[in-house]
């Protein structure tokens, strides 16, 4: 039976090899005498576990482990730079803007709320 903190042990070493610069930051770019380098968010999830019972005292009793893993890439824009300068050029995330959307509106009837108890 595999150990979970062996499983941990294969998973991380195997997202290490995912997990290189060139994944957060692409290759750079140039043209027109500008030089554009793509940025990325990289997230890692692990988990593993395992158990079982040995109440025979028998080498093979029954026992289980198993693990996983997850990576999420999201673009997040691009860094250009000039002869004038280095600047920073964020990527829409409808996703974000829709959350803080209904945040607002969240907010919004939450206040109308505790104004018209008053």
């Amino acid at each position: 039976m595999l150990d979970p903190k062996e499983i941990l042990t294969t998973l991380s070493d195997r997202f290490a090899t995912t997990g290189k610069v060139q994944n957060v930051f692409g290759e750079p770019i140039e043209a027109h005498g500008r030089t554009i380098i793509t940025v990325a968010q990289v997230k890692y999830g692990l988990g593993a576990g395992g158990g079982g019972e040995n109440k025979s005292g028998q080498e093979d009793a029954v026992g289980g482990a198993g693990g996983g893993g997850g990576v999420n890439v999201s673009p997040m824009g691009v860094l250009e730079i000039t002869e004038a300068g280095t600047r920073w050029i964020p990527f829409f995330d409808p996703k974000a803007t829709a959350r803080l959307i209904v945040a607002g509106i969240a907010i919004g009837f939450l206040l109308r709320r505790a104004l018209r108890w008053r």
